[in-house]
């Protein structure tokens, strides 16, 4: 394939003195508690980090991010400062929440697969008798999950153990539940607008040096976010159909097609160059119709040089 992408990160910004790498992004702490955060062009499905790379995939994930971030910023305050390269986000360091604070809408995906299996408690929070997959709430619903470690799978929690347990403070945790509130309110508006629904999300928050709780990583992506198009949505439900969605599940669906779901033993399947390019064209596709704009692809001869070089600039006007 032509087009280059980025897979792995080994900058050497000024004043850098750690570095994190996560499934798909990587984390740079320089001095002055200023975090530099490099989206790459991995793709992680089931845990699993594919062998190849997606091509836009970062600048897309980022872009949407720092977008949303600008769009809700009267809301709930972040963590970014700049944007100065398609694939990077440069912010204040903050010592991160140890929960995500998934919201739902509708009952999708884990939600539903809890109520299949007979649950009507999910994460302390009661789901009413009588749904079907993909039905609505009557309002949104908060389910958190622990932060996992690398490998790990997130673990659902309830507001009482969060506080019980001493992992988040009662006070601080009001507040991570008034933000995403807020938070998911505004994207179901923004996704509206856009003839889309915001299903189900995750937020995760921070607290900068100075005490201050902020949204931090990234936002309405759909990378952790699931979107269904508006249009058609009722009729698909009462006939019992499938939603149409705008997420990576068109991924995790191909791998199971291809016997891969992260489990012992299995191998994960090859993505020809004609696989991988469609998938850089859906990743795209989600792009215009979550922002509703036009994406415009990056210089990617030689991004690493690119981002090194757009780093640079930027700090020397810190």
């Amino acid at each position: 394939m032509s087009t280059q992408t980025i897979t792995d990160s080994n900058f050497n910004f000024p004043g850098q003195h750690s570095v994190y790498k996560g499934k798909v992004r990587a984390v740079y702490s320089l001095e002055n508690d200023i975090l530099v955060m490099v989206a790459t062009d991995r793709l992680s499905a089931f845990d699993v980090v594919m062998p190849k790379g997606i091509p836009f995939k970062g600048q897309i994930l980022n872009q949407i991010a720092t977008k949303f971030m600008a769009q809700t910023e009267d809301l709930v305050p972040n963590w970014l400062i700049a944007t100065p390269d398609p694939n990077v986000a440069v912010g204040h360091l903050c010592d991160p929440f140890k929960v995500e604070m998934v919201i739902r809408g509708y009952m999708s995906g884990h939600a539903a697969r809890e109520y299949k299996a007979g649950k009507r408690i999910l994460c302390g929070v009661a789901m009413p008798e009588g749904m079907k997959e993909n039905d609505k709430f009557p309002e949104p619903i908060i389910t958190p999950a622990t932060k996992a470690e690398m490998g790990d799978h997130d673990e659902d929690i309830s507001r009482e153990d969060i506080i019980k347990k001493e992992i988040v403070s009662e006070a601080d945790y009001l507040v991570l539940e008034d933000y995403t509130r807020k938070l998911f309110q505004r994207g179901t508006e923004i996704a509206a607008s856009r003839g889309l629904i915001l299903v189900d999300t995750k937020y995760e928050f921070g607290k900068t040096k100075g005490g201050k709780i902020v949204l931090i990583d990234e936002i309405h992506t759909p990378d952790s976010s699931r979107y269904f198009y508006a249009d058609g949505y009722q009729e698909r439900q009462d006939k019992g159909e499938t939603q149409k969605q705008l997420s990576k599940e068109f991924v995790r669906q191909w791998l199971i097609a291809n016997e891969f779901q992260g489990l012992k033993g299995q191998s994960v399947p090859e993505m020809s160059d004609a696989y991988i390019t469609t998938v850089s064209e859906r990743y795209i596709e989600l792009y215009e119709n979550i922002m509703g704009e036009p994406f415009v692809k990056a210089d990617v001869s030689n991004i690493q040089e690119r981002i090194q070089n757009n780093v640079e600039a930027f700090l020397k006007t810190l």
